[in-house]
């Protein structure tokens, strides 16, 4: 009888060529996927280069330094590349936009990074199985949302609130933390069999009444404070005493908006990280009488550093980028000032208002492809960044625990 079955050497010599055609289609994306990088790169330059030669030549302090500004006494950095007329001409100051995307970027990042990282280390060592399979993945698909979605919320709902209740929302931002470490300090002094049903694992479900009642005492005594100590008045009392001024659009709400946007990514990033570190470091540490918050800083983030880092550094890059969150909640005014309750204005967000309006191959042009260039190539220097320093983390841990 005839064995139907394909001969041993003729399987083998198939799965040999499917395993080759995989690796090449891997190697073809791979290198597609760098050229199309170092495409885009090159095509940003071509567009830029003639900005800066032949005879209607760009200086570059023009763009970098103070330059003479009408009605003004000192030299000043100003965005205004179409001139009003023969009084007031063009000035091409890129700096207020590259302060203003930093700017940004670095407000979210203050409010998202504390936000994920601390979410992370929750979910990844604390909570409960069940608890985080169905956590998890709902944070994750937040990061689905449009940036159009939350650009809208955020200046059409959250800056007109916030210019109603601003002394109540800089006491939320000072009672919410405070309430989180005393919640933790009451849980410390409660009775052991009361303590115990309030388990770390589940810390972000019984604290959620808790930081609901101080969020709505802080909202309660918001007006009385400022009558009794700012005489009713929070803006006047910081133009007057410490001289900021207050735009309805500004730094500290694109920093919510936007952290609220990079939030998600960062959070993924680094639960996958920390739930990769092996279990038998913590308990090996804890069996040698290593406390759980020793644990925690001295062995189980050391272990994470690298996936930690990667995690900020990409939610570093997607809040520089971000365009629709900046242009709908910043006031889009490009001003060099490090007070968060002024407007700003980014590359980005230039880019998006500016280039249907400029004449193609004129400089206001080429500017916006110069700003589309700075863009890329930051984004690029902090993406490689942040692998050459992960690399070196993970392999001076490794050596470490080698040699150990």
């Amino acid at each position: 009888m005839i064995d139907p079955r394909p001969h041993p050497s003729l399987h083998l010599r198939r799965r040999r060529l499917r395993d080759r055609l995989a690796t090449l289609l891997i190697t073809a994306g791979g290198i597609g996927v760098l050229v199309s990088v170092l495409a885009i790169g090159v095509f940003l330059a071509l567009e830029v280069i003639p900005l800066f030669l032949g005879a209607d030549a760009l200086d570059t302090d023009e763009l970098w330094r103070p330059q003479p500004v009408e009605g003004a006494v000192e030299p000043r950095h100003r965005w205004r590349p179409e001139p009003l007329g023969e009084a007031s001409p063009a000035h091409y100051g890129m700096l207020p936009l590259a302060w203003g995307t930093l700017k940004a970027a670095l407000w979210a990042l203050l409010f998202a990074v504390p936000l994920a990282l601390g979410a992370a280390v929750h979910s990844a060592l604390y909570m409960p199985r069940r608890l985080r399979a169905r956590l998890k993945p709902t944070l994750e698909l937040m990061e689905a949302m449009p940036g159009v979605v939350v650009g809208f919320v955020a200046g059409l709902l959250l800056a007109p609130w916030v210019e109603r209740h601003l002394t109540a929302t800089l006491l939320l931002v000072m009672t919410l933390p405070l309430g989180v470490l005393l919640a933790g300090g009451v849980r410390g002094l409660l009775p052991a069999p009361l303590g115990r049903r309030l388990t770390l694992g589940w810390a972000g479900v019984w604290l959620m009444p808790w930081l609901l009642m101080v969020g709505a005492i802080t909202l309660w005594l918001a007006p009385w404070l400022e009558a009794a100590l700012l005489g009713g008045d929070l803006r006047g009392w910081l133009a007057a005493t410490l001289g900021l001024d207050y735009a309805a659009r500004n730094a500290m709400i694109v920093g919510v908006a936007m952290g609220f946007a990079v939030i998600p990514g960062i959070y993924a990033l680094a639960e996958d990280a920390l739930n990769g570190v092996p279990d038998s470091l913590a308990e090996g540490a804890q069996a040698l009488g290593a406390t759980r918050w020793q644990t925690l800083w001295r062995v189980v983030l050391p272990a994470a550093s690298p996936g930690i880092l990667s995690a900020v550094m990409i939610g570093a890059g997607r809040a520089v980028g971000e365009t629709m969150i900046v242009l709908m909640a910043s006031g889009n005014t490009a001003l060099m000032t490090m007070n968060p309750l002024e407007g700003l204005r980014s590359l980005s967000a230039t880019i998006a208002i500016e280039l249907s309006e400029a004449a193609v191959g004129g400089t206001h042009y080429r500017l916006l492809f110069l700003a589309a260039l700075v863009l890329f190539l930051f984004t690029f220097l902090v993406n490689t960044l942040a692998e050459v320093m992960r690399t070196r983390l993970r392999r001076r841990y490794q050596r470490r625990e080698g040699g150990a």
